[in-house]
């Protein structure tokens, strides 16, 4: 499990980017995930094609087609469907135990797409009426040039829990905060998932932008996960408080030494 600058803007960048966010989650134990993903996308270019060169009596291969976007795309938005709900339920865990965290609870949602239909539907039936549907807008998707439904429409949304604000109005530092509170709450499912064995964490620049409480808050928190958690940083001061309790390394001019203090 990951955190890196480039996920600092994960709450106001595109919908796309939050998708990918989510999808690595959902990969972490369920490892199919990213087939069906890429399946999905290789049947939806087929058929942009197809709509875009359509010839007479490439109804079939389009129906073919479509039938494999129902098929994979309903079964990747359910396996998101199923990773919302137990990160949902890990977060209502921690923020019963963790009352007063400075990484504060948050409310976690699948808008668009599929979501509403997964949510209420048998996915058989979710699947059948996605394939019609496909079916139904080959016209307009011709004119758009690109499929207008399904699961690459949908996007995460996150809620600051409690301010009970969208993610995208809160601060920078709340954003921040929000996002380790989502990797930690990650980590802690995937944990309990396998028994105990908390997954390594690869945490680049974490302390850079969290103040002194925060920081002290992180140590806590990754030392109670008992996860073996890299993480770096250009300013061996922001890391003092577990200097103690961690292993601390130099990188110069492409050497690996211990620090010495």
């Amino acid at each position: 499990v990951w955190l890196t600058p480039a996920l600092d803007g994960l709450f106001v960048g595109a919908a796309g980017d939050r998708r990918r966010f989510l999808d690595r989650l959902v990969v972490c134990f369920d490892p199919a995930h990213s087939t069906r993903v890429n399946q999905f996308e290789r049947a939806m270019r087929q058929r942009n094609r197809l709509l875009e060169n359509r010839a007479p009596g490439s109804d079939a291969a389009l129906s073919a087609i479509e039938r494999v976007m129902a098929e994979t795309g309903v079964a990747l938005g359910a396996g998101r469907v199923a990773a919302i709900e137990a990160l949902r339920h890990t977060m209502a865990i921690r923020r019963e135990e963790r009352a007063g965290s400075p990484f504060p609870w948050a409310d976690v949602a699948l808008e668009g797409g599929l979501a509403e239909d997964l949510g209420c539907d048998a996915a058989v039936d979710v699947e059948d009426r996605y394939a019609r549907t496909l079916a139904d807008v080959r016209g307009r998707d011709a004119r758009a040039g690109r499929a207008l439904d399904g699961p690459h429409r949908m996007d995460l949304a996150v809620t600051h829990g409690p301010k009970q604000m969208a993610a995208r109005f809160c601060s920078t530092g709340e954003q921040k905060a929000l996002l380790v509170g989502l990797v930690l709450a990650h980590a802690a499912m995937l944990s309990a998932r396998a028994a105990g064995a908390a997954p390594i964490l690869l945490l680049d620049e974490i302390a850079a932008h969290l103040d002194q409480h925060r920081r002290a808050a992180l140590f806590a928190e990754l030392s109670a996960l008992g996860s073996q958690a890299w993480m770096t940083g250009t300013d061996a001061a922001q890391f003092e408080a577990i200097f103690g309790a961690a292993d601390v390394f130099e990188v110069r001019d492409g050497v690996l030494a211990k620090h010495s203090g």
